[in-house]
């Protein structure tokens, strides 16, 4: 009798353990820390705040901007420590999340506005990101930004 208790009370422990496990995965849950990593990547991007962005971009990521240049990471953080680049404003709205495995996109609309040698700039775009969860750690590994045609 006291076995079988014992296999009831492991079996049970189990399922829970199992549950549990099942729930940190969850797209909600995914979704909510993938849209903080959006905001924290904005912010580090506004602030020049380059450990952060060295911390969510993955070694192999690649973006491509607004005029259709393309930069590695490392590129990337030097196009963004360029001190004469003044960022007013860095905005994002009507973030998505799509799932695929330990890969999710991110969409979304993104307005910046600031000064680029003194010259003034606005950008009002749409932008699409590639998280994947590398080693425990999502990370960005491609970025894509684009001006709507109607501009």
């Amino acid at each position: 009798m006291k076995l079988r208790i014992s296999l009831l009370v492991a079996a049970s422990l189990a399922v829970w353990a199992l549950d549990f496990a099942a729930a940190q995965n969850k797209p909600d849950t995914v979704s909510s820390k993938l849209f903080a990593s959006e905001k924290k990547w904005n912010a580090a991007y506004k602030q020049g705040d380059i450990a952060t962005m060295n911390s969510l971009l993955a070694d192999d990521f690649i973006i491509t901007v607004e005029n259709g240049s393309t930069f590695s990471k490392s590129g990337y953080i030097a196009h963004n420590g360029n001190s004469t680049v003044h960022v007013e404003i860095s905005d994002m709205s009507d973030l998505k999340v799509r799932m695929h495995g330990n890969t999710a996109v991110v969409t979304g609309a993104y307005h910046e506005k600031g000064t680029d040698k003194g010259k003034p700039y606005e950008y009002h775009d749409r932008f699409t990101d590639v998280w994947m969860n590398i080693k425990g750690t999502w990370q960005v590994i491609a970025s894509h930004y684009s001006v709507p045609a109607s501009q």
